[in-house]
């Protein structure tokens, strides 16, 4: 009788060809089987997973201000104008899938947002991108240089955007890109200089073709661009760039623009209303401008906005009104552990106080509260359920003193 020889039951190579050969009671499988198998899985899952991004919500400017509403306190103004500015550029991308070849070109219209650090600059972007279901990413211009300088290329901001797709182009192409620190990118000055400002004008050069809209040859995996590596071409035509940066010491330029310094016998009137206290609500692309933008690049983001700084208000709505506020976060934490954590009115005033004092903004009350959390975080997880906690002025007083925030010396 002859003997059975044992094959793979999928492609029929013999076991001796294979490198390992499964066996079950009817069958049999070879390593190469397996691993074809298994990236058809992969690529299925992945398929799955960027259909995930195909159902977009175009909600209305009032809709997604409300949205905006629930976890982003104040900064009324700003959050008017983004809202408007994301309905129109997602109204855009539908009409131009439906326009007619004669119809209006709507070109896009990108934000740049003006405001000092902690004042939600990166939280607003995140939070449009969050309810719209469109990918969303945030590079920092900080890194960016010219093209052949050590850093990263302006395409990497793309390769990024493409990778929070999950590798899927169409939804890279109506994502949003939110680029921080862009004032760090400004001119340096008009005198020339021997050394080379590789990461200022340069990368203001090198950012024009991408905000206005083109093809981009895109390294899917990041990095720098090789000639042997496979590139991704993506069209920045419908992607929304959101900009932000502190841009410290623009109200200068502003004051000049406005002339609020005027003496004199025959000053013109309709200066004396301006607040001086807070010259950024007066900002124009002509400040930025002055400040070292290029005019191609401002003239690219033709809508400007600004953050009000946060006052004493408003960050104490910040501690416990947003839908992920600090205090309810604090309190879902020892929720975990059965403990039941309280705060003291007067005890969250301190704690807004010290930010305020410190000059750290929104996130300074996170770095504040963790501070003082950390010796209950520590001990109560160990003590067993059922346990109270309840934070009192004493006791954030004396927590405070022992940490090292308290050393801090008021600029």
């Amino acid at each position: 009788m002859a003997k059975t020889v044992e094959r793979c039951s999928f492609c029929g190579r013999e076991k001796k060809e294979a490198g390992i050969l499964i066996s079950a009671r009817n069958a049999h499988i070879c390593d190469s089987c397996i691993q074809q198998a298994y990236s058809i899985i992969q690529e299925t899952l992945g398929a799955e997973k960027r259909s995930s991004f195909k159902e977009q919500k175009l909600l209305k400017p009032i809709e997604i201000k409300n949205h905006l509403d629930a976890f982003v306190i104040g900064q009324e103004e700003a959050k008017r104008v983004i809202s408007v500015a994301v309905y129109n550029h997602y109204k855009r991308i539908a009409h131009a899938q439906k326009a007619k070849a004669d119809d209006v070109e709507i070109e896009k219209s990108n934000i740049v947002i003006i405001g000092e650090t902690g004042t939600g600059k990166t939280l607003l972007a995140r939070t449009i991108a969050r309810m719209l279901n469109v990918p969303f990413c945030i590079a920092d211009a900080t890194a960016l240089t010219e093209a052949g300088y050590v850093g990263e290329d302006v395409e990497s901001i793309l390769a990024r955007l493409y990778q929070v797709a999950d590798y899927d182009v169409a939804a890279t192409e109506r994502g949003i890109v939110f680029i921080d620190e862009i004032d760090k990118i400004a001119r340096k000055g008009d005198n020339p200089s021997i050394t080379r400002d590789v990461s200022g004008e340069g990368v203001q050069q090198a950012l024009l073709k991408m905000l206005e809209g083109s093809i981009v040859n895109v390294p899917p995996q990041g990095g720098r661009k090789h000639p042997e590596q496979k590139m991704i071409q993506i069209n920045t035509q419908n992607i929304l760039f959101m900009t932000g940066g502190a841009f410290n010491g623009i109200e200068k330029k502003i004051a000049n623009r406005l002339q609020t310094s005027r003496i004199g016998y025959k000053i013109d009137k309709k200066h004396d209303h301006i607040d001086k206290e807070n010259l950024l609500q007066y900002i124009s692309p002509v400040d930025l401008k002055a400040y070292g933008l290029i005019p191609e690049l401002v003239g690219r983001m033709p809508i400007v906005t600004f953050m009000h700084t946060l006052d004493h208000q408003a960050l104490r709505r910040i501690l416990t009104e947003p839908k992920n506020a600090l205090v309810k976060q604090y309190i879902k934490l020892f929720e975990i552990d059965n403990v039941q954590l309280t705060f003291d009115p007067e005890a969250l005033d301190f704690i807004v106080d010290k930010s305020i004092e410190f000059k750290l903004g929104a996130r300074g009350l996170r770095s504040i509260l963790e501070s003082i959390m950390m010796d209950p975080m520590f001990e109560l997880p160990s003590k067993g359920a059922g346990k109270k906690l309840h934070i009192t002025v004493p006791f954030v007083e004396e927590k405070f003193r022992k940490t090292n925030l308290s050393h801090l010396k008021v600029a």
